[in-house]
């Protein structure tokens, strides 16, 4: 237990506290005919037990049409005993010491969820919750934006506090957060504004690489930067905006098909990420699995060799040997057992060893990667039709000024652009070549961090292995070890003349 109770005395749920906690939800009258006549703790649908310094959640049982249960503001470490409470519709455990959440499993009409002011550090276990509607879990210790996507299971999901933790003091926290969650009203006590849907369902705001697994990396990676600094770079761009037609062209460029585009590799993102999480969770478990059968028949083979041998008996055996020669002949054969026993053993482990390292490889086969480009190219096919509409407006806009039939003054700068072909051309042409370079710039980011990703699931995967397969051949040597070394040590009786 903590040090931190050392001036508080904890307390367990028991009969006498939910008693008393009952009796006094009611007003005084009720409450004393509750107190004289009993309480079936089957027709109780509200209990709370805040602020009574509960150590341990127990011995809610028998309240089983229960659909509201405060528990908050006590000193809880852990969410247990909660499974026989299937109607449970509002839960409240805030102002706890809960480091994971759990426990839940059965809790499926769950609806109001508070986690607040606790030490949590990951989102997890909650898949059961179905018809969660509002979930607080302010003030914890969660760092990571990941943490987010994992929330987009709740379907009905429409309020969630997560203010007061690491994760909010990311500048693109916000976009984020309704990003991947667009059918949310409240966030963090505030209506989520039209507004900030609509700038965050633009694909993709500027959130940065470090808070994204690989394949959400890929589907949201910036495309909103690849617009923003196509633009925002590109100096001649700035001025062919001044040329009749172009700002129009311009305006029309990101919010159209390329939006499109970039919002199915979004999607298609979202679906090969989930993917990838079940693949390597269906890694990990066949992993376990192919262990599980390594192991028992290592353990077969050991139990073979010891009935076959009968260890004792053969070891009392050649102790009592008539003669040495009769004990060095038994000795022989039982070493050369333990020898054939040291063989199996190895080849077993090896075997497992080479199962599990194509295991390993063929979970990260995916066709993503091919997506990436596809889409890629598609993006450069719209950057190409949009440099031809460019240049056809530009080259009319020279011929018009040449003839002066330009309707509007334009600036200084831009002017310049217009003293002849090669000028106007060379100035579309270099905007164009600054565009591809960012599209090329993009996919090469994007199909890093998804090698990155495949590595270092891999890199964790091999090394696990390795480190289970030096710690296997060392537990096998250690045991053929002492074998030798209880077949050295025997002494041979001196035979009776």
């Amino acid at each position: 237990m903590s040090d931190i109770y050392n001036d508080i005395e904890p307390n367990v749920i028991d009969d006498e506290m939910v008693q008393k906690a009952i009796e006094e939800q009611f007003p005084e009258d009720i409450g004393k005919i509750a107190k004289r006549e009993g309480i079936n703790f089957k027709d109780v649908t509200e209990l709370q037990l805040s602020f009574r310094n509960i150590l341990q959640i127990d011995n809610l049982w028998q309240f089983e049409n229960l659909t509201k249960l405060q528990l908050d503001n006590n000193i809880i470490e852990k969410i247990e005993a909660l499974e026989s409470l299937v109607h449970l519709v509002w839960l409240d455990l805030s102002f706890n010491n809960i480091e994971v959440i759990e426990g839940l499993d059965t809790l499926v009409k769950l609806q109001d969820l508070s986690l607040s002011n606790n030490r949590i550090s990951k989102i997890e276990h909650m898949d059961a919750l179905q018809e969660l509607q509002i979930f607080s879990i302010g003030k914890n210790n969660l760092t990571t934006l990941e943490d987010v996507i994992y929330l987009r299971r709740f379907k009905k999901l429409r309020t969630l506090n997560l203010t007061g933790n690491p994760l909010c003091n990311d500048e693109h926290y916000t976009l984020f957060v309704v990003a991947y969650l667009p059918d949310l009203v409240y966030l963090d006590f505030r209506l989520v504004s039209d507004t900030t849907v609509s700038v965050s369902a633009f694909p993709a705001c500027e959130i940065g690489q470090q808070h994204l697994t690989e394949h959400l990396l890929c589907c949201r990676l910036a495309f909103f930067i690849l617009l923003t600094f196509m633009y925002a770079e590109d100096t001649e761009a700035a001025k062919l905006a001044s040329l009749p037609g172009v700002g129009d062209l311009q305006e029309a460029y990101p919010s159209g098909d390329f939006v499109s585009v970039c919002e199915n590799l979004f999607n298609y993102g979202l679906q090969e990420y989930e993917k990838r999480e079940a693949e390597v969770s269906d890694f990990y478990e066949s992993l376990h699995e192919a262990l599980t059968a390594n192991q028992q028949e290592g353990r077969k083979l050991i139990l073979d060799f010891e009935n076959r041998n009968k260890t004792v008996m053969l070891l009392d055996e050649i102790h009592n040997a008539g003669s040495y020669d009769i004990a060095d002949s038994k000795r022989d054969e039982y070493r050369g057992d333990i020898l054939q026993l040291s063989d199996a053993l190895m080849a077993l482990e090896m075997l497992i060893a080479d199962q599990l390292e194509v295991r390993v490889h063929r979970v990260l086969r995916s066709a993503f990667s091919l997506t990436i480009f596809s889409t890629m190219t598609q993006c450069r096919d719209l950057e190409n039709r949009h440099h031809e509409e460019l240049l056809e407006i530009s080259i009319t806009a020279l011929e018009k000024s040449l003839k002066n039939e330009l309707d509007e003054d334009l600036p200084a700068d831009v002017q310049m652009l217009l003293v002849d072909r090669t000028t106007i051309v060379n100035a579309v042409n270099t905007s164009h070549g600054i565009h591809l370079l960012k599209i090329d710039k993009r996919e090469s980011d994007i199909l890093s961090n998804i090698n990155h990703w495949q590595t270092s699931v891999t890199e964790k995967a091999v090394q696990n292995e390795i480190d289970r397969n030096r710690e296997r051949i060392r537990e096998i040597v250690q045991y053929i070890d002492n074998l030798q070394e209880e077949l050295d040590n025997l002494e041979i009786m001196e035979p009776i003349v």
